[in-house]
């Protein structure tokens, strides 16, 4: 294969549509842009959120701008605190058992964070720790098991 034999795949393209040229070409008089009206008019097009001049929803809906990132990873938080009541010294705590025991909703991802004094040694399982809630359960005389989420 050189290049002079390479050509698009069948489909790919198509003619160009000669708009305004007769009447029998199908696209003829107005030219496909109907009669009359701001949108028949030759020059400045409109902007994408323009309304006619009504106020835009981009503008009536202020809170609806910004940002959302698809990727964003939501965790279920608990604090050490909770740890304190619902389990005793030297249980092996799993996320599963963090909703059996009413501390989380679901066990999706769970986050354990260092509000409050852990004062039982406990080895908890979780997919993140915050940096204190990790020094906090090692000072308990526990550790801290990072779960991946593979």
């Amino acid at each position: 294969m050189k290049l002079h034999d390479l050509k698009p795949a069948p489909g790919s393209t198509h003619r160009k549509r000669r708009v305004g040229r007769g009447i029998s070409a199908g696209q003829g008089k107005t030219a496909g842009r109907g009669t009359k009206g701001q949108r028949a008019r030759t020059g400045r097009r409109l902007k994408l959120y323009f309304e006619g001049g009504q106020n835009p929803l981009v503008r009536r809906l202020p809170h609806k701008r910004g940002f959302t990132n698809i990727f964003k990873i939501e965790y279920e938080v608990i604090n050490l605190d909770g740890l304190n009541t619902k389990f005793d010294t030297g249980a092996q705590v799993t996320p599963a058992l963090i909703v059996e025991r009413g501390l989380a909703k679901h066990a999706d991802r769970v986050k354990v964070l260092g509000d409050g004094e852990l004062k039982k040694a406990l080895t908890v399982q979780a997919h993140a720790f915050s940096k204190s809630a990790q020094e906090k359960i090692a000072a308990a005389g526990g550790r801290a098991e990072v779960i991946s989420d593979q």
